[in-house]
């Protein structure tokens, strides 16, 4: 949900006047989406005499304002840096009446908000302590996991493989790339419904080589606006992110309102060895009372293969 102003205004007057009319401009607009412009990332670390990873540890507390720790009252925010000097928001999200490996840490979202926005990978992630071994292991799965900079407050940047040693991942598994790497499963739905294709796009562009079950959810709420999420598997299967997760967080980080969501559809492979039914029926259930509504996809020869 969107911050309020006062609180946005609060914390702005800790920064210079010029920080604070970049980054106004920059995250102001009705349909921000937790996306800092590279130039204007540049620009606010030139205001502030800093480089670029001081400016995502500015933005920590910006972030953590979009958290919805329900249960836990114990907000995170995380800002990740992309391959085009994009700067992405990311705040935790509980479920409240839903079992807690349900929720979205902040680091998840940071990834997610970046993949989503079109991203293939990371150089950096800010959050204001070290992660813990649920998001050590999460990141590990990025194909730039191993060049990949943890940056925390008043301490050197550090790269995950120093956090997570001797790490299990993808190619423990026989599996090359990573998460956010360019995908396209190449599903197809019998459906000119758009939110039936927007969950599809995210399909596509899932990351599920443990399963192959290639999925998406795109939420649609009462002011038109579509919320999509992707599937991302993890080697250690447990950190995986579920679409209807990941959808809800960008709604979220885009300052949508979960009591305003009037449609949500799940595209999925059929008589997969894994399914989204079930989890995604569960946390639509505990945020709103709209049915899930199912589209099964039609794999091509290719996705078959793999």
């Amino acid at each position: 949900m969107r911050p309020t102003a006062f609180a946005v205004a609060e914390l702005l007057t800790r920064y210079p006047a010029a920080f604070q009319e970049t980054l106004s401009r920059s995250s102001g607009p009705v349909n921000f989406q937790g996306l800092i412009a590279a130039a204007d990332a540049e620009q606010m670390a030139q205001q502030r005499g800093a480089t670029v990873y001081q400016v995502m540890l500015d933005l920590l507390p910006f972030a953590a304002l979009y958290a919805e720790p329900v249960i836990s009252s114990f907000k995170v925010g995380a800002v990740s840096l992309g391959l085009s000097g994009n700067l992405y928001y990311g705040a935790n999200l509980e479920f409240k009446s839903e079992a807690l490996n349900c929720t979205v840490h902040a680091e998840q979202a940071a990834v997610m908000n970046a993949w989503m926005q079109g991203e293939t990978g990371l150089s950096a992630l800010a959050v204001s302590a070290a992660p813990c071994g649920y998001c050590r292991q999460f990141l590990y799965e990025l194909v730039t996991a191993a060049t990949l900079k943890i940056l925390l407050p008043n301490t050197k940047p550090a790269l995950l493989t120093w956090f997570l040693p001797d790490a299990f991942g993808p190619h423990n598994l026989g599996v090359r790339g990573g998460l956010m790497q360019a995908e396209n499963q190449q599903l197809t739905v019998n459906s000119q419904d758009p939110l039936v294709l927007a969950a599809l796009a995210a399909a596509n562009m899932s990351y599920a080589p443990y399963s192959f079950g290639y999925s998406g959810v795109a939420l649609a709420t009462a002011d038109g606006s579509v919320y999509a999420g992707a599937y991302a598997e993890n080697a250690a299967f447990n950190p995986s992110m579920s679409p209807m997760e990941t959808a809800v967080s960008q709604l979220n980080i885009g300052g949508g309102n979960v009591g305003n969501i009037r449609r949500a559809v799940l595209v999925e492979v059929q008589n997969g060895v894994s399914s989204q039914v079930h989890s995604a029926t569960a946390v639509l259930s505990s945020i709103s009372g709209v049915q899930l509504e199912i589209c099964y996809a039609t794999a091509s020869a290719h996705a078959a293969r793999k």
